[in-house]
């Protein structure tokens, strides 16, 4: 089988905040889809990430290493987590990602592992 990233986008600096009904029941409908991917054999991995201004950005170049505050990636939406599944192949990913994006109430990105 194939293993495919799920991967979670939302809005630059979204809410970690789940103590409102609104994230309660996405939390809890993530929740379930979790359960369900484990209970079918899909689940490799998954996890969710704070916000983009937590990240730090290291790059090598010219012989050297930096490091800065920030996202390597200006962008106004940011990936929020992820999951790794098995799949036979892009039309099952594809359809766990339509559960995914469901369960989630956002926009999920699918692309396969290299070497995987």
């Amino acid at each position: 089988m194939a293993q495919y990233m799920l991967s979670v986008w939302h809005d630059d600096e979204y809410v970690t905040d789940f103590t409102t009904p609104e994230a309660q029941r996405a939390a809890a409908q993530v929740g379930a889809f979790n359960e369900e991917l484990q209970r079918t054999g899909a689940w490799v991995f998954a996890a969710g990430l704070h916000p983009v201004s937590s990240a730090t950005t290291v790059r090598y170049a010219s012989g050297g290493v930096s490091m800065t505050d920030g996202p390597f990636a200006e962008s106004k939406e940011q990936m929020g987590g992820f999951w790794v599944i098995e799949a036979p192949g892009l039309d099952a990913a594809l359809e766990v990602a339509k559960r995914a994006s469901a369960a989630c109430e956002g926009p999920v990105e699918v692309r396969p592992l290299q070497g995987a």
